[in-house]
């Protein structure tokens, strides 16, 4: 019976976490030819694709969505059984970015489980809005980034949807009123076009009063009935309620939270952190 060897699991994440076959190979440190022979040698060994290639990239069939938790799950285990076994300690910095609407214990939760099992590594935490994080990770200034985007893009592995919706005071009833007052970001935020072109579709008046470049500013204005806001679903506090289509605010867009990865990073590091968000996530235990 042919055997699913941990090395062809590995060249598989690096694909589908860089979105092709060259970025794959440069960031396992392996020629584009060798890794294509090693992809296609999973397929081979699976009787089914796992990529699909379009342009310069490819992305998932089917067959690789069902893959990739297992191959993490594995991949991961190995390293942290090596680790162990050969005392073995990773060291280095890492600089990581997390959304500022994040709560706190799953912050101290990823941080302290990454703490635990890589204690010799330097953390150098950014909490903000994730509008930049992406240019931040092309650019080398982060190394890896939990946030939500309105679509998977390279470089990105999918953790789950996340639920955005318009809010307003459960008191102030501010949402009533005949120009709707609104709290927006005040940086260049996928967020912000979503409330600006909901409110244009709506129809209704309004007015921004109230600016934030984060989402607790947001969720403050709207708490304090200044305004109404677009908020992540768990910001919702029960001194808020959510408007939908009785309030005559149409459902949004759902947003996918992802684990982004940097260019030119070093892989053990940013798979030991991504370990720990899955876990805080309750992807893998």
């Amino acid at each position: 019976m042919p055997n699913l060897d941990s090395d062809l699991l590995r060249t598989f994440l690096a694909v589908k976490d860089t979105g092709s076959i060259l970025a794959g190979a440069e960031r396992i440190h392996r020629t584009q030819s060798a890794v294509s022979v090693q992809i296609r040698k999973l397929e081979e060994l699976i009787g089914k694709e796992v990529f699909v290639r379009h342009g310069r990239g490819v992305r998932l069939t089917s067959v690789g969505e069902e893959l990739e938790p297992v191959a993490r799950s594995i991949v991961g285990e190995l390293n942290n059984i090596f680790n162990k076994l050969t005392g073995a300690e990773l060291s280095g910095s890492l600089c990581i970015g997390i959304r500022d609407d994040h709560s706190s214990d799953l912050l101290s939760s990823i941080i302290a489980d990454f703490a635990r099992d890589n204690p010799n590594v330097e953390l150098n935490v950014q909490r903000s809005m994730s509008s930049q994080f992406s240019k931040a990770l092309s650019s080398g200034r982060l190394d890896i980034a939990v946030h939500e985007v309105p679509e998977i893009g390279p470089n990105m592995e999918f953790i789950r949807e996340e639920h955005i919706l318009w809010a307003s005071s459960r008191i102030h009833n501010v949402h009533k009123k005949d120009i709707l007052p609104v709290a927006l970001f005040d940086v260049d935020c996928w967020w912000r076009d979503v409330a600006l072109s909901s409110l244009e579709e709506s129809g209704r008046p309004f007015k921004i009063v109230y600016s934030s470049e984060s989402v607790s500013g947001v969720a403050a204005a709207v708490k304090a009935g200044v305004a109404i806001g677009i908020l992540n679903r768990e910001m919702l506090s029960p001194d808020m309620v959510q408007l939908n289509m009785k309030s005559g605010f149409k459902p949004l867009p759902t947003s996918k939270l992802v684990i982004e990865y940097g260019r030119n990073i070093n892989v053990e590091l940013c798979e030991a952190m991504a370990v720990a968000i899955r876990r805080a996530f309750g992807i893998m235990k």
